[in-house]
């Protein structure tokens, strides 16, 4: 086995994987894994690290890894990252594009794989384990939203001593990363452990509750069986964070919208999760038999194009504004995130990806019901403001025909309903305004004592950057509680 050999995650066939909703990885094992930690050049200027979010140390635990000491491997992981078993299983390894073996061979490091090896074998040999805090500040502070943002500063709160209560609007913790993400990419039991482990260390969960009104806009999930006033959070705890993510759906305003078997992607994944969990016998909305659309080119696209086929769906068309990306990318914007294209494992198991593509009607059968789409060609044209914008192409018009579409083109903003109960200021679009670092007061919103971290106050993202966001608002917290902090400042 070569040193300057790239290994890939293997995967069970598709024929096999479609089967079912388990994860099809199969890890690198330990030979390979050495191999790969063998790759890494140990730059003086690890730009690995500076392009991800955490900061997180590869070439620190790349040299443990290949020096056989997988415990400190593991102590070194998990400095920077508070759970590196979610990373390595649905993060796009943007630290991978600040390489330097991938500027100088096209084969970047295979830095996910060695995390994912680390911290499975951190799990197996029982070295994640409580930690609980030693001393208690008597401080009490809530977060709403248990997705990664809300889980990672809750974590580190409790650590620092502070008394902390989750509240979460659905049956079970964890937010997207239970019932957003498909188990297929990240299995239940992986997210339900390390919720065992932030209950042993002190953090309460509130489940099926919400936090202020109980009206939220269409497309935002909502499984709470009571709530409790943002004014009553207010007076009973010395702080509160608002992790509750970017929530709110874009949505297709064509006609026939109204149709249906028209839905919006969370709509099929977060109740595919449900019948996984064992919530719901059967799904409110699935794709089983149904030709399917889904209309927008990015990772909740997807994740539904994976699910419809386990779903039992026949033909899948994935649908992109943008132009087809290259297939090789262009090395010019180094270390930065490349723009080329990439394709998913469920791309890989039965779908058509149309680039330039504008749904302009949903087609309806006289019952209502979904029949098709009609779509149009764009072309896309550098203006005199140096913008790319798009176009119809002239005579372009097409149809699809199906009986599913389903609608991924992302989030706007959190639900507002959520924002207003606590009287928090808001950005153009949407977000909770908040302090960035540097500032006088970082993630705190203009409401005293009310912080606000992950989708939150950036915007739609990635989960590592909601895990980073959720560290760093958690030292913002305990500064404002203390004085002083001893958590990790933003750059361990």
């Amino acid at each position: 086995m070569s040193e300057n050999q790239r290994i890939e995650f293997g995967h069970l066939p598709v024929e096999e994987r479609i089967k079912s909703f388990r994860d099809f990885t199969i890890p690198l094992n330990d030979d390979e894994v050495h191999a790969q930690s063998l790759r890494c050049l140990h730059c003086g200027t690890p730009f690995c690290s500076n392009n991800c979010p955490l900061h997180n140390r590869p070439v620190d635990w790349n040299r443990l890894v290949r020096e056989g000491d997988w415990e400190r491997a593991w102590a070194c992981l998990s400095a920077t990252n508070s759970f590196p078993e979610f990373t390595s299983r649905v993060c796009p390894a943007i630290c991978e594009a600040g390489c330097t073996r991938y500027l100088l061979d096209d084969a970047a490091v295979g830095i996910r794989s060695i995390e994912r090896a680390v911290i499975d074998r951190a799990w197996r040999e029982g070295w994640v384990r409580p930690e609980p805090a030693a001393v208690r500040t008597g401080r009490r502070v809530a977060v709403v939203g248990s997705g990664p943002a809300g889980l990672a500063c809750a974590q580190q709160l409790a650590r620092a001593g502070h008394d902390v209560t989750v509240y979460e609007k659905s049956e079970r913790p964890g937010g997207l990363l239970r019932f957003g993400i498909p188990g297929f990419k990240l299995e239940k039991d992986v997210v339900e452990r390390r919720i065992s482990q932030l209950e042993a260390e002190g953090v309460r969960f509130e489940l099926s509750v919400v936090v202020g009104d109980r009206k939220f806009e269409a497309g935002v999930h909502n499984a709470a069986k009571r709530s409790v006033k943002a004014a009553d959070l207010l007076g009973e705890y010395d702080a509160v964070v608002l992790a509750c993510g970017s929530e709110v759906p874009r949505d297709l305003k064509v006609p026939g919208r109204e149709g249906r078997g028209v839905f919006f992607a969370l709509d099929v994944l977060q109740e595919q999760n449900r019948v996984d969990e064992g919530l719901v016998k059967k799904p409110a909305f699935d794709c089983r038999g149904c030709d399917v659309v889904i209309v927008g080119g990015g990772d909740t696209g997807s994740d539904c194009v994976g699910t419809a086929r386990r779903q039992g769906a026949g033909r899948i068309w994935q649908l992109d504004l943008s132009p087809m990306p290259p297939e090789k990318d262009d090395k010019s914007c180094w270390p930065a995130w490349p723009r080329k294209l990439r394709t998913s494992t469920s791309h890989e198991e039965g779908c058509e990806r149309l680039w330039e593509a504008s749904t302009k009607e949903i087609l309806l059968n006289d019952k209502g019901e979904v029949r098709g789409v009609r779509c149009v060609n764009l072309k896309w044209s550098l203006g005199p403001d140096g913008r790319f914008t798009p176009s119809e192409v002239p005579d372009s018009a097409f149809e699809i025909p199906c009986q599913r579409v389903l609608l991924a083109m992302g989030f706007m903003h959190p639900a507002a309903a959520t924002l207003k109960s606590f009287g928090v200021e808001t950005d153009a679009r949407g977000n909770a305004k908040a302090g960035v670092e540097g500032s006088e007061a970082p993630f705190a919103t203009s409401v005293p004592g009310v912080f606000a971290c992950g989708d939150t106050r950036s915007g739609q993202s990635l989960v590592v950057r909601a895990m980073s966001e959720g560290r760093r608002c958690a030292r913002a917290v305990d500064v404002f509680l203390t004085g002083d902090s001893e958590l990790p400042s933003f750059r361990p």
